[in-house]
């Protein structure tokens, strides 16, 4: 019988995509991994820049030439940012503010992509890692209303938009067996937070001199994989919002169904080549 076969996008070193992937490599699955430049040596790896069209359709073709199906997703890649808030007006990527574009526009074309593989497969499932942080994002600039900009609240929106995401994935296709599961990784000590430090070497430096205490205070990536890697395995872990590795219920912006909707049409619209400005 043949390994059942994943992709984890996000893969980078200290990431909890790399955990993930080394923690089902250890139960036998097949495994490929993405990040946008470094190849990491114990992997099956493609290159994946969320934040380009063409970089998806090639992952997307690359993997459908090399296998006949795919039984889990973990959707894992993302940025976060500007962690001192510095930016007044957004960053913006082929005309949609960073985070939107990479997080959740990205993250949803990949998964467009690889959903007929996905489909073919008895069971399967897609994880989007998303975040707490969901509930500061906003329903006006979920569905593109004008809003006055700010970095955080905008990172939170994208995961917003997963959560939605996820909703929509398992509405539209549980008669197919697909689970889609929306999960809060916890609070885990990665280095993603660098690239948000970038341009701030004294922030960046401090943020070095406490790592040793928020490695003692936060989950290890390893530990965060266990709880996600124990959720996308379990298929009597029904499509939902998770937290903490147990069902709970997302922020209350994440159960409206007119934004939901709205955002479902603006979403088909953009992947079709639409340009709406979501």
């Amino acid at each position: 019988m043949s390994p059942l076969r994943a992709v984890v996008t996000g893969a980078g070193p200290g990431s909890i995509g790399l955990a993930v992937a080394d923690a089902l490599a250890a139960e036998g699955w097949d495994v490929v991994v993405t990040t946008r430049s470094a190849e990491p040596a114990r992997h099956r790896w493609h290159p994946l820049d969320l934040a380009d069209r063409a970089s998806v359709g090639a992952f997307a073709g690359w993997y459908a030439d090399r296998s006949d199906r795919l039984d889990l997703l973990v959707n894992s890649a993302g940025i976060h940012l500007d962690l001192g808030s510095r930016w007044r007006q957004p960053q913006l990527v082929d005309g949609h503010e960073v985070h939107w574009r990479t997080n959740y526009l990205g993250t949803v074309d990949l998964t467009t992509a690889l959903l007929p593989m996905l489909l073919r497969t008895p069971a399967p499932t897609v994880l989007h890692v998303v975040s707490q942080l969901h509930e500061r994002g906003t329903t006006d600039q979920l569905v593109g209303r004008p809003v006055r900009y700010d970095s955080w609240a905008s990172y939170g929106t994208s995961k917003l938009g997963l959560v939605h995401h996820a909703a929509l994935l398992a509405e539209e296709y549980a008669d197919q067996g697909l689970r889609a599961l929306a999960v809060h990784p916890g609070a885990v000590s990665t280095n993603i937070a660098n690239r948000g430090l970038e341009t701030r070497p004294v922030l960046r430096r401090l943020r070095n001199l406490a790592l040793p205490l928020e490695r003692r205070s936060l989950m290890t990536p390893a530990a965060s994989a266990a709880l996600l890697v124990r959720l996308a395995t379990d298929p009597q872990a029904p499509s939902g919002y998770y937290r903490k590795g147990r069902s709970a219920e997302p922020a209350p912006t994440a159960g409206d169904l007119d934004a939901r909707a709205a955002l479902a049409a603006a979403t088909r619209a953009w992947l079709a080549g639409g340009g709406a400005q979501l």
